[in-house]
């Protein structure tokens, strides 16, 4: 009888943890495409010069594709060890989305007021639903990740 090869256990915590990059650089992304660049309705900095605004923007870029390429190298290292537990990875995805806009929403909009969401006179209904969506997404991964920890502790009897 040939000797039984051991299937590595998936890794719940870095599975999460691989994928927080990943959801951060997403959201930097969806909001720097859509509210920079298609709608314009603000910059990273909104203070100075178009052109200084253009170059936050451009830094903003270039975080979003500094935290793709890490969260990518973690999640392929994962997938190759096969230690990658997807559900965990989804949970960390998703939390990462609302980090990001829960972060960008309290932080950046209003302790550093470094541009608001779009510039109108009633602006807490934007304040309300960008913040609300951060919170929705922060729970998903919250609750994603506690199934995927109950999933791993019914199939390791623990």
């Amino acid at each position: 009888m040939p000797p039984s090869i051991p299937v590595p256990q998936s890794d719940l915590k870095r599975s999460f943890i691989a994928t927080l990059p990943l959801g951060i650089g997403m959201m930097a992304a969806i909001d720097e495409i859509i509210f920079h660049q298609i709608l314009a309705w603000h910059h990273f900095f909104d203070w100075g010069t178009p052109a200084f605004s253009l170059l936050s923007d451009g830094l903003l870029h270039s975080g979003e594709l500094i935290f793709f390429v890490l969260g990518f190298f973690m999640f392929a290292d994962l997938r190759s060890r096969r230690r990658l537990d997807l559900t965990a990875a989804w949970a960390g995805f998703i939390l990462g989305l609302g980090a990001f806009q829960l972060f960008d929403g309290i932080v950046d909009h209003k302790l550093l007021k470094l541009h608001q969401i779009r510039y109108v006179d009633n602006l807490w209904l934007y304040d309300l639903v960008w913040n609300a969506f951060g919170l929705l997404f922060i729970a998903a991964g919250i609750l994603l990740y506690r199934r995927a920890r109950a999933a791993a502790r019914l199939e390791t009897g623990r």
